[in-house]
């Protein structure tokens, strides 16, 4: 039976899902970072998947969404995106901390995911910590400064009117340079890192992902399959069935369990 139960670390609500049996156990945990203006609850799929693979997983609310909604207005949401997106890097290693205290987790076996804005987040933690032993990112894009200039393109021509001006905005750029993975690739250190990304997806386009991941390939020349890019020819902004199960599976080929687990865990049915 998969125990799902709703808990609080300091600012941070989350949900908790994991195999009743083992709740209290530690075991390899995968945190799992939702999108802009969804909700921790929308990825419960990938947390149900990844608890009958003998996982814990935790799903936290960013600021400003779920359990944490603030009542900004539209503008005010995208106007707070990066805001939103470096907070919850740092809110990642408030989680790993909760979880060790616990005895939930060892920490050499936590994992990092998320769709769209969680998979932005996760190329940012990858960056920021190397206790990361797995990720994967669904819709993510590691180059962020790049990413920050697409977005004030986009809002501008939405009609918005921006609150900054030129230098402001390059002032703006240079504080995401900690979290920008595309700057010091090498701090990947040829962990497993798998990516999926729809070739059709106009939110977050798949070209930035494409370039940094060939670029940096070298990187992973010792252990080339540690690196992996999935892409749906006809998908959008959605993440396909087979990108939850291909997100399961690399966690389930990644990260530690022991026979125990393993034994207990069986596979997924399709």
């Amino acid at each position: 039976m998969i125990n799902v139960a709703k808990q609080k670390t300091g600012a941070v609500s989350f949900i908790h899902v994991c195999e009743a049996q083992s709740f209290s156990n530690t075991k390899p945990t995968v945190i799992f970072i939702h999108g802009f203006q969804s909700v921790k609850e929308n990825n419960l799929h990938y947390a149900y998947l990844l608890a009958e693979k003998g996982f814990r997983v935790i799903l936290p609310d960013c600021i400003h969404h779920g359990d944490r909604e603030s009542g900004l207005r539209n503008h005010e949401m995208m106007q707070s995106f990066w805001e939103i997106v470096v907070q919850t890097v740092h809110e990642i290693d408030i989680l790993k901390e909760y979880l060790l205290k616990e005895g939930l987790a060892a920490e050499t076996d936590i994992g990092v995911a998320g769709t769209s804005m969680g998979g932005i987040v996760t190329f940012g933690a990858l960056k920021k910590y190397p206790w990361i032993k797995a990720a994967v990112s669904l819709m993510g894009c590691p180059s962020y400064k790049d990413f920050a200039r697409h977005k004030v393109e986009k809002f501008l021509e939405a009609g918005f009117v921006l609150p900054f001006d030129e230098m402001q905005l390059e002032s703006y750029y240079a504080k995401l340079d900690p979290y920008d993975l595309s700057n010091d690739p090498t701090l990947l250190n040829e962990r497993p890192l798998l990516c999926w990304h729809g070739k059709q997806d106009q939110e977050v386009p798949i070209d930035p992902l494409l370039t940094f991941v060939n670029d940096n390939k070298g990187y992973y020349k010792n252990k080339p399959n540690n690196i992996k890019v999935l892409i749906d020819d006809n998908a959008d902004h959605k993440v396909s069935r087979e990108g939850v199960l291909a997100t399961v599976e690399w966690f389930a080929e990644h990260l530690h369990q022991n026979e125990e687990e393993r034994y207990h865990a069986g596979s997924i049915k399709r």
